[in-house]
């Protein structure tokens, strides 16, 4: 099967290469042409493209790939940029919808636990979208528009809706990164929020074997949630990797404002998850 990959540099990307790679399966990854490609590419093809402005030729140029894990999604982490459905939304729509017609079958698509706005508890993949954010909106409005698309030009598609990824490569101003930097720095204290807040992690490597089994299986499996199930306290993941690590810092909760644009309590029901893995 041929697969290629955007997005491949970030940290869902190289992760996804690495489980492709344990699969014996070779990707053809797409760059920007600003992006350096890294020693771990060499097993697979590269080529560079400007997602915003792809060439009528984009669908070769990925090696008529049988399936496309779409990663790539510009203007990350500020949710709240207008960017997001002004520039991103009619970018990514054009570049899909240019690759569907010129003969692309299959396509997963990573969405956004934010589709589902402020509403708390178990969230299943069939409830309403709501989302109160530019970032989850525009995700929300591409695969409605993907959706609409599918009838006049046929092809597969998993709407992988991400929850909460932790893990090796993320960026400096997650969580994770900024406790080892504190512990680091020798920090005697790790200033956050209340940690009350309840929210649904998940490692980025199970995240990348769960994308990579979808992107395999060559099926229609409409919007899937990527999660763990479980709900877990911000505090008591945050107290877990310092025991886990053996950390010595004590954690100054409340002295950040919880955020504004999720509820305080809400996880991905992983049912239908579990069943399309089964299925496999």
């Amino acid at each position: 099967m041929k697969v290629a990959v955007t997005g491949a540099s970030g940290f869902i990307g190289r992760h996804v290469l690495v489980e492709l790679e344990s699969r014996s399966v070779m990707a053809t990854i797409v760059l920007r042409p600003s992006s350096s490609a890294l020693p771990s590419f060499a097993k697979h093809t590269a080529t560079r493209m400007d997602l915003q402005n792809p060439l009528p030729s984009a669908f070769e140029l990925m090696g008529a790939p049988d399936v496309l894990i779409h990663l790539a999604w510009g203007g990350l982490p500020n949710y709240k940029s207008l960017h997001h459905f002004e520039q991103e939304l009619p970018a990514q729509y054009r570049f899909l919808k240019g690759l569907v017609e010129s003969g692309l079958k299959n396509l997963v698509v990573t969405g956004t636990c934010f589709e589902y706005g402020m509403q708390s508890g178990p969230l299943r993949e069939e409830m309403e979208t709501r989302p109160t954010n530019p970032y989850g909106f525009a995700k929300d409005t591409l695969r409605r528009q993907l959706e609409y698309l599918k009838p006049d030009q046929p092809f597969t598609l998993t709407w992988a809706r991400l929850f909460y990824v932790y893990g090796d490569g993320q960026a400096e101003n997650s969580l994770l990164p900024q406790l080892k930097g504190a512990v680091e720095r020798g920090d005697k204290v790790f200033n956050m929020s209340g940690g009350e807040q309840l929210r649904d992690y998940l490692p980025v490597t199970e995240v990348a074997k769960s994308l990579v089994s979808l992107a395999m299986g060559n099926r229609d499996n409409g919007i899937v949630n990527i999660c763990s199930g479980k709900p877990m306290s911000v505090r008591k993941l945050v107290e877990g990797w310092i025991e886990e690590n053996g950390w010595s810092i004590k954690l100054n909760l409340g002295h950040y404002p919880y955020s504004d644009y999720e509820p305080m309590a809400f996880w991905g029901d992983r049912r239908r998850l579990d069943r399309c893995l089964e299925s496999q």
